[in-house]
Parts: C-alpha cells; sequence; structure tokens
C-alpha cells in the first residue's frame, strides 16, 4: 500500500501529475487495484452503487486511509470516486455516442468519449494542472497562488481537500551547497559584513535551521571564497578595460588606519566604445609608510603592473598636496609626451573636493568663537524637548517666515555645519528674544555675532554651491569647474578690497587656496572646455580677461599651444586608414566598395604607391582638423547637452581629434565619491579590515564595487525559490 511519503517520492514517470498531497477518498485497495481504464470511466454524474469486497482490512483506520468512516448500516456500499479535474469540466452529449469535457474557464473543447472509446483525463489534468489554460492562469496570477490550495488535514467530509499540482512557477530545485557558499560570499561582500559572521553561533543556528544539509564554513573557506569571487569578477573587468579604445584616468586616495599604515583607493576612469564615461576601483593598496614622497608613484606601479596599462595611463588627479619630489616621482609613470608639456599641468592634478573642504575648514576656523556660540543655542534648543517647544512657540508668536530647521552639525561633515549656520541665522530674531522668554538660556549671540555668521554664511555659499555638483550630478566634468572655478574667483576679487577686516582676512585666505589650485589645474580644466562644442576657446578667453586683466592674451596663448601640442602628439601615434571603425570594432577591413556597375571590389592591389602618398600627406591634412573645429561657429547652450553623445556623432569627421576628445573628457575633477564630498577629516580603514590581509581587504572592497556597477559578463544570480 502507497503511503504519503511513497507518494511524495514518486518519479516523473510513474506519476507526472503526483504531488505530495494524495486523493483524500482514495482506499488503500483502490490505490492498489486502479487501472487507466478505470480512471477514464470516472464521471461525475453517474451515480452507481458498487459492491465492496470482501476483504476488509481490518487494521486499516479511517485515518490512515486518508477515508472517510463508512457507517455500519451501508456495509456494501462506499463513495464513488471522483476525479479533481471534474471540478474544472463539463461533459457535454455532441452526438449520439459521442461526449466532450468542456473547461468552465476558457470554454475549450477536449475529447473524452466516443462510443466504446474513451480519452480518459490525463490530458484534461495536464490542461488545468500545468497552466495551460489561459483563464485560469490569469486567474492564479491575479490571486498569486496555487488554485489547488489543499484544506488542512481533517477537512470535513463536505469540503473535502483537494490535490495539489506543481506548476511551472514553483520548480524544485537541488540543494546546491556550493550555490550557497557563492551566494554568502556575495553576501559578506555586498554589506560589508565581517568574515567571522559564518562562525557566530546565532547565524550557525540561522542557517542550520533554514538548511540542516548545509555543513557551514569556516572563516578560512569563506576567506578563500570571497576572493574567489573577486578574482572571477576581475576577469570580466580586466576583459572589458581591455577592449576600450582610449586610455584611462586615475585618482588616488589615501584612507588611514589606527595601525599608522596607510590605504591607497586608486579608481580608473575612461570611456568605452560607445562613449560611456565608467568608473571602477582598480585597487587598495597598503602602504605601511603614508607620508613617504614615494608613496603614491608606488601605488601607481602596482596598478599599471595588475590591469597591464602601461601603455594606456593618461592622466593622474590625487587628493592631497604633494611634495615637488612626490610629483616628480608620478611624472615618469607616463609613458607619453604630455609630461614635457607645461611641466604635467595637463596629466596630474588636484582633487576639486579636498580643495574646496579645505577651503571650508579655514574659513570656519576663522570665524570659530561665533561657530561655536551658535552651535551651542542650537544644542540648548534641539537637546531639550520642552525648550524645542518654547522655541517654536516663539518662532509662531513672532511670524518668522522661515521654514529651515534646526539641527546639529556633524564636525566630519563641513556641509552640515554652514547648514546649521543658514537655518540659525534665518531665525536669529526667535534666538534674540529667546533669553526673555526662557531664563535659563545664557547662549545668545550679540549683533555683531549674527553679522558674522552672515558673513560666514555669504562665502561657504561659494563654496557649497561648487561642491554640491559632485553630489548631484552622476558625472561631474572639468567643463563645469572651470566655470565653477573662475566664478569664485571673481567674486573674491570683487571683495578682496573690502574695508571690513574680517571679510579682507576670510577672502584673503579663500583666495589663496583657490589660486593655488587654479595654478595647478587651470590648463586641464581648459582643455576639457576647448574640447566642448558650445565653448571652444571663446569661453576661456571669456574667462582669462575676467580674471587676468591685461595679462590674460598670455594666459589665453598658454592654452592654445598647449592644445595644438598635444593634437600633434596624437597626430604621430599609429592610426589605421579607417580609424573610425576601428573605435566601434568592425575594423576598417570589413567594410566593402562596389562600383556602381557592380564590378568587383577595390582591394590594395596596384595602390602600394597610393598608400605611400597617404602616409606622405596625412600629417598636413590632420594638422587643419583642431584649426577647422576651433574655426567653426560654437553650438547652441541647450540644456543637459551631451558632450560625448556630440563627439560620438563627429568622430568620423575629426577622427584624430575624437581620440584627444576621448581622454580629455574622461580626466576626473574629484578623487572621492560622491558620500565623501564634505568630509574635513581623511576617511579611515576600520580596525577590523584593518586586521585583515591587504590582500583581502582588495578583494573585499573592489569586488564590492564591481558587483555594485555590474560586471560585463554577469553570471545569472536571479533568485530562486528552493524546496527541499
Amino acid at each position: 500500500m502507497a503511503t504519503p511519503v511513497e507518494e511524495t517520492m514518486a518519479t516523473p514517470i510513474e506519476d507526472k501529475m503526483a504531488t505530495p498531497v494524495e486523493e483524500e477518498m482514495a482506499t488503500p485497495i483502490q490505490d492498489k487495484m486502479a487501472t487507466p481504464d478505470e480512471d477514464k470511466m470516472e464521471t461525475p454524474d453517474e451515480e452507481k452503487t458498487l459492491a465492496l469486497t470482501q476483504y476488509e482490512d481490518k487494521t486499516a483506520t479511517p485515518y490512515e486511509n486518508n477515508e472517510v468512516a463508512i457507517p455500519e448500516a451501508q456495509p456494501n456500499k462506499r463513495r464513488k470516486k471522483k476525479s479533481i479535474v471534474w471540478e474544472h469540466f463539463t461533459i457535454e452529449t455532441v452526438s449520439a455516442g459521442c461526449r466532450r469535457a468542456c473547461c468552465n474557464q476558457c470554454k475549450q473543447s477536449f475529447a473524452y468519449s466516443t462510443g466504446a472509446k474513451v480519452a480518459g483525463t490525463s490530458h484534461l489534468k495536464r490542461h488545468i494542472a500545468k497552466g495551460t489554460c489561459p483563464a485560469l492562469l490569469r486567474n492564479q496570477n491575479n490571486s498569486q497562488s496555487s488554485p489547488y490550495t489543499p484544506s488542512p488535514r481533517g477537512g470535513s467530509s463536505s469540503n473535502p481537500p483537494k490535490r495539489r499540482y506543481r506548476t511551472p512557477s514553483t520548480p524544485q530545485i537541488m540543494f546546491d551547497p556550493d550555490r550557497c557558499r557563492h551566494e554568502i560570499a556575495r553576501m559578506i561582500i555586498m554589506h560589508d559584513y565581517p568574515l567571522h559572521m559564518v562562525e557566530h553561533p546565532g547565524f550557525v543556528a540561522f542557517v542550520q535551521n533554514l538548511q540542516p544539509r548545509f555543513n557551514m564554513v569556516s572563516f578560512n573557506t569563506v576567506q578563500g571564497d570571497c576572493v574567489a569571487t573577486y578574482l572571477m569578477e576581475k576577469q570580466s573587468l580586466t576583459k572589458f578595460i581591455e577592449g576600450i579604445p582610449g586610455r584611462v584616468c586615475l585618482t588616488l586616495d589615501m584612507w588611514t588606519s589606527s595601525q599608522s599604515v596607510g590605504y591607497v583607493f586608486i579608481t580608473g576612469h575612461f570611456i568605452d566604445a560607445d562613449w560611456k564615461l565608467h568608473r571602477r576601483l582598480l585597487n587598495v593598496v597598503m602602504e605601511p609608510y603614508p607620508d613617504s614622497d614615494t608613496v603614491l608613484s608606488h601605488a601607481v606601479a602596482v596598478c599599471l603592473h595588475d590591469w597591464s596599462l602601461e601603455s594606456k595611463l593618461f592622466s593622474i588627479t590625487y587628493d592631497r598636496p604633494l611634495s615637488e619630489a612626490a610629483l616628480a616621482n608620478l611624472r615618469p609613470l607616463i609613458p607619453i609626451k604630455n609630461p614635457h608639456i607645461l611641466n604635467g599641468q595637463l596629466l596630474v592634478g588636484n582633487c576639486i573636493a579636498r580643495t574646496l573642504s579645505s577651503i571650508a575648514t579655514e574659513v570656519l576656523a576663522a570665524g570659530g568663537d561665533t561657530v561655536k556660540k551658535i552651535r551651542d543655542s542650537v544644542k540648548y534648543v534641539k537637546t531639550s524637548e520642552s525648550h524645542e517647544e518654547k522655541f517654536l512657540e516663539l518662532k509662531n508668536h513672532l511670524q518668522v517666515p522661515s521654514e529651515r530647521t534646526l539641527s546639529l552639525d556633524d564636525q566630519t561633515q563641513w556641509n552640515t555645519t554652514y547648514e546649521m549656520l543658514v537655518a540659525a541665522s534665518e531665525l536669529k530674531e526667535v534666538f534674540s528674544c529667546l533669553d526673555t522668554s526662557d531664563s535659563d538660556y545664557k547662549h545668545s549671540p550679540s549683533i555683531e555675532d549674527w553679522k558674522q555668521v552672515d558673513t560666514l554664511c555669504t562665502y561657504l555659499k561659494l563654496i557649497f554651491d561648487a561642491a554640491n555638483i559632485l553630489t548631484t550630478t552622476s558625472n561631474p566634468t572639468a567643463v563645469t569647474f572651470f566655470h565653477e572655478v573662475w566664478r569664485i574667483q571673481t567674486e573674491l576679487v570683487r571683495t578682496i578690497t573690502s574695508e571690513d577686516p574680517f571679510i579682507c582676512s576670510l577672502t584673503k585666505v579663500m583666495q589663496e587656496r583657490i589660486e593655488k589650485y587654479w595654478k595647478n589645474c587651470s590648463l586641464a580644466l581648459a582643455t576639457a572646455v576647448v574640447m566642448d562644442p558650445r565653448f571652444k576657446m571663446k569661453l576661456v578667453e571669456f574667462s582669462f580677461n575676467k580674471i587676468y586683466g591685461e595679462e590674460a592674451p598670455t594666459f589665453i596663448k598658454i592654452v592654445d599651444d598647449g592644445i595644438h601640442e598635444l593634437f600633434h602628439e596624437y597626430l604621430t601615434l599609429p592610426l589605421p586608414l579607417t580609424p573610425t571603425y576601428a573605435d566601434d570594432g568592425t575594423g576598417g577591413a570589413n567594410v566593402k566598395t562596389e562600383d556602381s556597375q557592380g564590378g568587383t571590389l577595390l582591394t590594395d592591389n596596384g595602390l602600394t604607391d597610393f598608400d605611400m602618398y597617404i602616409m606622405e600627406t596625412t600629417s598636413q591634412q590632420m594638422k587643419s582638423e583642431l584649426d577647422q573645429y576651433l574655426d567653426e561657429s560654437l553650438l547652441p547652450r541647450v540644456h543637459e547637452f551631451d558632450v560625448l553623445g556630440w563627439w560620438k556623432l563627429n568622430k568620423m569627421k575629426y577622427p584624430t581629434l575624437s581620440k584627444m576628445a576621448r581622454d580629455i573628457l574622461s580626466i576626473p575633477v574629484s578623487t572621492v565619491p560622491s558620500e565623501s564630498v564634505f568630509d574635513t577629516i581623511a576617511k579611515e580603514m576600520d580596525q577590523y579590515r584593518s586586521s585583515l590581509r591587504p590582500e583581502t581587504v582588495e578583494a573585499l572592497i573592489c569586488a564590492k564595487d564591481w558587483m555594485q556597477h555590474g560586471s560585463a559578463e554577469a553570471p545569472n544570480n536571479a533568485l530562486v525559490r528552493m524546496e527541499y
């Protein structure tokens, strides 16, 4: 006799429709003797009384056989056997001796019987159980549940439990321990969980209750799994970088640690063949002596060797001021002639985010006493519910129109201090009256203090607006920050002659910082502007006249000479005869030309002299390409202009200049992610990560970055429901 367990383990060959729940009303004898012919003769409308066999299984109980107890008054009768399909089909008589089964849901008609020949119910079961009934499938999607939900054990005879059928939406998937290990490694990487979590008793107990057959991994095992995941992702990214047509720009960001060692985060920026800008973290290099002049050059050398970028490096942007010795160590890593152009200004530059943060820090330090008074006043209001209620009541009474909310600042993020000052300045009338209504308030700033707050907010806003672009724009460009930097310079020049000693000292500090950045990076910023067809040299000329006055022509000529010198360098690079097709990976050899009469294709036979002529005259032809671009009229300054998309469309017109533009427009202006733009202190590696091997730290951090962006050949990691 089949038991429920045996029914569950039935193979698809034995019964394709077998499920873990057996039909409730079947008896053991029926289970044993039922044949396909019996099943074919079942109908919903025939009321037959069948004699019970003389054999009775005295040991069987109604519960064991999943049948309803038969009263002793009717020993020779039993319930008719009824298939579940008749809950969804109706027998219709088509003609004499021919009957068909009609689906109650979709009204399709199926063969049932023709004379003595019976079609059976297997095809009817397939129709309702395997999702082929469109009406039933729609109902199932709407309810998000199977129409064959069984009743609990012991259901009443008036509503007997139904047979469950496995549908395509709930596949049975075999338990795969290797897949589980892979997903644990990905989970740890994606969410920065500690590797030791796999040995935590709570996590071990959770996994064992979820799947007892899974042997929990150790710290060493999961560490190896994480590194294996990193290597798999790295292999995919390596192939992707090998296929990019241009060069790679690097940004260097130094992290500290409690062990006094440093970690250099190296990020690559590049534009692919489809003119899309990419940003990928390439290496996290542990440096035992972070203050050394060779630390950054060593880290860059490791990155170049690791990714085979020795011939593809175009620029380096660093996050902190460097000594001349450190810069001298970096420049030889650039394999092209650019280091000799204006002392490498085009290739080595400062991080704009770090520069703006240092300026903001000095501005806040200049008004440190006033900032502390404001912070204490805000703290008094925000740390007590009763104080805040009094403050709001007073604000409403005075009808102060400000919609800003007071909040304490995070002194590691200078923008929070700026926002605290702005809110307090707009509510200064409330603070000035608070001491009269609240005798405990002793921190009221003076009128001079509020004037100083207004001054601080005015000059911090210049810095804040520029830095905020880095957080609101997915790919901030050098073109944008050329405009922002000269705008800040213009504003500072306008107020440098102020009679207010505090304003004079404040703007002097700001101007020194911004001029230092401009001196190091103006050529790179201006070159990017020239590559924007909306501005070209015109914006450079306009801006330099504002900044330098009578000396502007000298600096304009420096930019113009630098652009032409760089263009001549690109002319010396080996280019195919059809460079525009090489960018797309199609190759010029695949382009065939046929004459108008449909004759033979042009070949290289007999054109050797023509090739020599092309090589001799190409240099002269290409020299006019840059001048032709500069002489053309500017494009309208439309909103959300896609400069990379424009070069993609015009690369056939400017084959050499487009290659130069691709590299210039990939130069990053910031070394830090958007969430760290306003940091006032360097990032620090946490104590747990610092305790791991440097290779493991690099694997965990880099793999997370790649998984967030998605790899070029990512495997199918779609979640599936697993049944055991």
